[in-house]
């Protein structure tokens, strides 16, 4: 047994001497430069995959390693660490393996890396591993449970807290969207006795009053495990909550990239009427496509009380909307109403309670001209076939004509922002399949650098003329309902089968998410149903990094008021999961393009290999080019240039720095401890391969794995 183990430490020994640290106390003090970089093992599995895609959100670089393909690279350690200016160099900051062992029984590839992470102190993440004793747990027989945890209420221990989930306000929800299918499955049990193991997320253990772990920190042999036994995508929310805390206890809260909780909510039309869905005739009396001879328009518009409603609920909610304004809807009101305008008198004496957006004079479209003689509607042609575009000054005026309104009425306008009627003058698929060419020169006629443009249609930023479009979220709040029952009804025509009355939309297109096996009820569907769905997809964005805006219109904040229950459950579902120290972040819409601006250049910079980034001691270099702004998430404290960096948010501090094209120099407090070489001989750690980690198929398969579910 003793000649075994000599033979063993021998091996560690002489991988740590392969990694660049000479043996001896002579060079103990040698201070290692570690690369801000992660290195993701993964097996193809959600779990890796999540991990991956939080970094790549946050900007934060990585080597991915697929232990599926063949001529991957070897992990050794020549890929693992080398010496750079004389000075021992950590390639990756922290590693992500699938499992606690991923590797077969005595692979030298888990040898490299246990010796790589002992010599730099570098953390490493089991992204789902089996609770056994090699991972600090006992086995889940041992009075533990393995099995289904949907709708279990996880906590935050007070270790947790005071560590690297401290933006969390206590509880971990687990989803149980759908009764049928297993969403998420995990082995809760104990720490072995005597293991240096702290939870940090736990569970009640199903017929037991005791407690079981989820995650926590396992520390042997010199190393540091970040142990999670609960399987997960990205998309699912108990994963979303925890994702910040994963990256932060791997990368000790020193890494590029940021990320932060965003939500804006832009209200559209304010000023017009919007028609009112018809319930009899399953189309909307008013609309291009609604050609019944017996449709008549029903709109639906605010009142002052709904405008104080707004204000106060703003005022609870610690939140702004952003009023998207048509000023022809006040003009024709009054022209309606013997010069009174009640609504707009209200808005315009409470102004300042709102941000506004300029959303063009009358809503026109500003795309094709629309031939309306035909349902679906078609562009217009002209007499040799090309298409019928509305004119460069058709819509600079409806642009230039609702600015002139706005600043009339003193409304505190960033001219720079606009949001086109159903964001027009855009390609609409399938009738008009590009830009209408006019509307670049128009946007450049009114200084526009920032353009609403439809998530659902286009996902990315991109450039149209001098502008850059900001993508919205729209809400399944239907622009054409006021009052609950007409949502459900044209919610139940749009998503069931022709059999069931239903526009038949699931079957020609299954992949529609929010298909209805049966028309909801449409005194109890909204409240049962579709509230807590827009809930969840909306608060999913939120806590995806994403500061993407959602839009709805002002018919929903009119009559019944539907839009708050769901602004209420995100708002308040926030609260009730983050610390204090983690706000929601409310930008308008310019900030929210600048900030997607700059996160495509950076995501360019890094596939490009332009920036590079390591850690000596207390200090963090930066290497990109000039004009690129540089993300970056430190400790408390640090400093750029002598002056603080960043912004408060999460229990640490984050923002952007531009570079001059010099070495970036970044001061880290003393209190953030820096690796240290140690080439010590420590007992060998565990190279047996984990036991196959049951994953049940409904997790991989049958679980929705989109953006949306």
């Amino acid at each position: 047994m003793k000649r075994t183990l000599r033979t063993t430490l021998l091996t560690v020994g002489a991988l740590i001497a392969a990694l660049g640290l000479p043996a001896g106390a002579a060079h103990a003090d040698t201070t290692p430069r570690v690369d801000l970089r992660v290195l993701v093992v993964s097996d193809g599995g959600p779990a890796t995959d999540a991990i991956a895609a939080e970094l790549t959100a946050a900007g934060t670089p990585y080597t991915e390693i697929d232990l599926t393909r063949s001529g991957r690279p070897v992990i050794d350690a020549g890929f693992l660490a080398d010496t750079v200016d004389g000075r021992p160099r950590a390639r990756f900051q922290a590693v992500v393996l699938p499992n606690d062992n991923p590797f077969p029984a005595g692979s030298a590839e888990m040898g490299a890396l246990a010796a790589y992470e002992q010599t730099y102190d570098v953390p490493q993440v089991d992204a789902y591993t089996y609770a056994r004793p090699e991972a600090g747990l006992q086995y889940p027989t041992q009075g533990g449970y393995s099995g289904s945890v949907d709708g279990v209420r996880a906590e935050v221990t007070a270790a947790g807290k005071a560590g690297p989930f401290g933006y969390l306000d206590g509880a971990v929800p687990f989803e149980d969207n759908d009764p049928a299918v297993g969403e998420s499955y995990a082995y809760l049990s104990r720490p072995v006795a005597g293991a240096d193991f702290t939870p940090y997320v736990e569970a009640t253990i199903p017929g037991r009053p005791t407690k079981g772990t989820l995650v926590g920190e396992f520390r042997h042999d010199g190393r540091r495990e970040l142990v999670v036994t609960f399987v997960y995508n990205q998309y699912q929310q108990q994963f979303r909550l925890l994702a910040r805390g994963i990256v932060e206890w791997m990368t000790g809260g020193v890494h590029l990239g940021a990320s932060r909780n965003y939500f804006a909510v832009h209200v559209d039309d304010m000023l017009a009427a919007d028609d009112r869905w018809n319930t009899e005739l399953n189309c909307t009396p008013g609309d291009v496509d609604c050609r019944d001879p017996g449709a008549t328009p029903d709109p639906i518009r605010m009142t002052p009380a709904d405008v104080d409603h707004a204000i106060a609920w703003q005022n609870s909610k610690d939140f702004t909307l952003d009023f998207a304004y048509n000023g022809a809807g006040s003009v024709d009101h009054r022209e309606d109403n013997n010069g009174v305008d009640l609504l707009a008198d209200k808005l315009i004496a409470d102004r300042d309670e709102f941000r506004w957006i300029n959303h063009t004079y009358t809503h026109a479209f500003l795309g094709c001209v629309q031939d309306t003689t035909v349902v679906p509607w078609r562009c217009a042609t002209n007499a040799d076939g090309s298409t019928r575009w509305v004119s460069r000054n058709d819509i600079s005026d409806e642009i230039a004509d609702n600015r002139v309104w706005g600043e009339t009425a003193r409304l505190p306008l960033e001219n720079g922002e606009l949001v086109t009627g159903e964001h027009s003058g855009m390609k609409v698929l399938p009738q008009q399949t590009e830009d209408n060419p006019n509307l670049a020169p128009a946007l450049d006629d009114n200084d526009i650098t920032w353009l609403a443009s439809d998530n659902s249609r286009e996902s990315a930023q991109r450039r149209i003329g001098p502008a850059t479009t900001v993508p919205r979220y729209p809400m399944n709040i239907f622009y054409n309902a006021g009052r609950v029952a007409e949502q459900v009804d044209e919610y139940n025509w749009i998503y069931t089968s022709r059999a069931q009355g239903g526009s038949g939309i699931c079957e020609d297109n299954p992949a529609t998410t929010t298909c209805l096996p049966a028309p909801l009820d449409t005194a109890t569907g909204y409240a049962d149903v579709i509230v807590p769905l827009e809930k969840r997809i909306a608060l999913g964005h939120v806590l995806a990094n994403d500061p993407k805006p959602h839009f709805i219109h002002q018919s929903n904040l009119a009559e019944e008021r539907i839009a708050y229950p769901v602004l209420n459950g995100v708002l308040d579902g926030y609260q009730a999961l983050f610390a204090d120290n983690t706000p929601l972040v409310n930008l308008r819409m310019k900030d929210i393009g600048a900030e997607l601006q700059r996160r495509a250049l950076w995501q360019a910079a890094l596939q490009d290999g332009e920036v590079t980034a390591y850690r000596i001691g207390d200090t963090v270099t930066v290497q990109a080019q000039a004009g690129l702004a540089v993300t970056a998430t430190l400790p408390t404290g640090s400093t750029v240039g002598g002056a603080a960096f960043g912004e408060a948010y999460a229990g640490a501090v984050s923002g952007w720095t531009p570079s001059t094209g010099a070495p970036l120099s970044l001061t880290l407090p003393a209190s953030a401890e820096a690796p240290a070489a140690d080439s010590s001989e420590r007992p060998a750690p565990a190279t047996d391969p984990a036991p196959e980690v049951r994953v049940p198929a409904g997790v991989t398969e049958r679980v929705p794995y989109t953006p949306d579910n």
